[in-house]
C-alpha cells in the first residue's frame, strides 16, 4: 500500500502568496515542453512512450495542460498565467503525438507516481486522458490503479471526456466512483454541438463532480521558441481539468493537512450551482475564490 508522505503546516506558509507554491502536479499527458513561463519548476519527466531523458512533448496537449495549471504567464507579462503559477511539476508522457496510449503504459506509469510522490512532494494526479475502448476489462484496470493512486492519499482529478453529450458519456477513468472528475461548462460553445461528457456511470453514480471552463482556453505552446508562437488556444475537458487541478494545488497550499476526500468536499460545499441538470453539471462550477475563502 502506498502512503503520501505528510506535509506538515509551517508559520512561513502562512506568508507565501496563494500561488501554488511548495505544491506539486502530476501529469499523465503528451509530455511537457521546457516552456519559460514552467522557470525551473520541472521537478521529474518520465517517458514511458519513447524513453527519452529530457521533456519534450511532440503533441502540445501535455504542455498546454501544464500550464492552465501550472504556468507562469512570464512571457505574456502574466496575461496567461496559470491557476497555480509556482506549482511544481512532474511531467509523465502516456501518450504520442497523437493522443494514443496504451493501458499498461498508463497503469506502470501511475505505479512510478506512487514509487516517487514523497521524493517529488506530489499531492495531485491531473488525469486529461480518457479511455474509449469498449473493452470494459480494460477500463476496469485503468479505473483500479488511479483509484489506487487515490487510495495512497493522492488527489486525482480526471477529465470527464469528449463523447458527449449524450447521458452515460463519461470516458475512463473519469467514470471512478472515487476520483473527482471535470466537465466543461461552457462546452456548448460551438456550433458542431456540445462535447463534454455526461454522467451518470453505469453505476449509476453522479458524475461529472464538477465543472470548470474548457473552450477556447488559452495556454503555453510546446516548442514556442522555434515556432515564435508562445501561447495557443484548445478546447475540450482536458482544459477544464487542470483548472480544478491548480485550484487544489492553492487549497492545499493555504491547507496542507486536508486529505484528497476532505478536498473533494470543499469542492463539493463550494461549487456554484449553474442550474444545468446534474448529469452535466454534477455539483456546478468550480468558485476559487470560495474554495480558499
Amino acid at each position: 500500500m502506498y502512503r503520501v508522505r505528510s506535509i506538515t503546516n509551517t508559520p512561513s506558509a502562512h506568508r507565501r502568496h496563494i500561488n501554488g507554491e511548495g505544491v506539486t502536479v502530476a501529469f499523465l499527458d503528451t509530455g511537457i515542453y521546457p516552456h519559460p513561463d514552467f522557470e525551473d519548476r520541472i521537478l521529474a519527466f518520465r517517458d514511458f512512450r519513447n524513453q527519452k531523458i529530457r521533456p519534450y512533448d511532440d503533441s502540445g496537449h501535455g504542455t498546454h495542460v501544464a500550464g492552465i495549471c501550472c504556468g507562469s504567464g512570464k512571457l505574456s507579462g502574466g496575461r496567461y498565467a496559470g491557476i497555480a503559477p509556482k506549482a511544481s511539476i512532474v511531467a509523465v508522457k502516456v501518450l504520442d503525438r497523437e493522443g494514443n496510449g496504451s493501458k499498461d503504459q498508463v497503469v506502470e506509469s501511475v505505479h512510478w507516481i506512487l514509487e516517487n510522490c514523497s521524493t517529488y512532494g506530489i499531492r495531485i494526479l491531473n488525469v486529461s486522458v480518457g479511455a474509449i475502448n469498449s473493452q470494459k476489462e480494460k477500463n476496469t484496470e485503468l479505473i483500479a490503479c488511479m483509484e489506487e493512486a487515490w487510495d495512497a492519499g493522492i488527489v486525482v482529478v480526471a477529465a470527464a471526456g469528449n463523447m458527449g453529450p449524450e447521458n452515460g458519456s463519461i470516458t475512463a477513468p473519469g467514470n471512478s466512483r472515487k476520483v473527482i472528475t471535470v466537465g466543461a461548462y461552457d462546452d456548448c460553445a460551438f456550433p458542431n454541438g456540445c462535447y463534454s461528457g455526461r454522467g451518470p456511470t453505469q453505476e449509476c453514480i453522479c458524475k461529472p463532480e464538477i465543472t470548470a471552463p474548457g473552450s477556447n482556453i488559452r495556454s503555453c505552446c510546446n516548442d514556442c521558441i522555434r515556432k515564435r508562437k508562445n501561447y495557443c488556444s484548445k478546447s475540450g475537458t482536458s482544459m477544464a481539468a487542470p483548472v480544478v487541478s491548480g485550484a487544489v494545488a492553492l487549497l492545499l497550499q493555504q491547507e496542507p493537512y486536508l486529505t484528497n476526500v476532505e478536498v473533494k468536499m470543499r469542492l463539493k460545499n463550494c461549487a456554484r450551482n449553474l442550474n444545468l441538470p446534474k448529469s452535466r453539471q454534477g455539483w456546478g462550477a468550480i468558485d476559487v475564490n470560495s474554495l480558499l475563502t
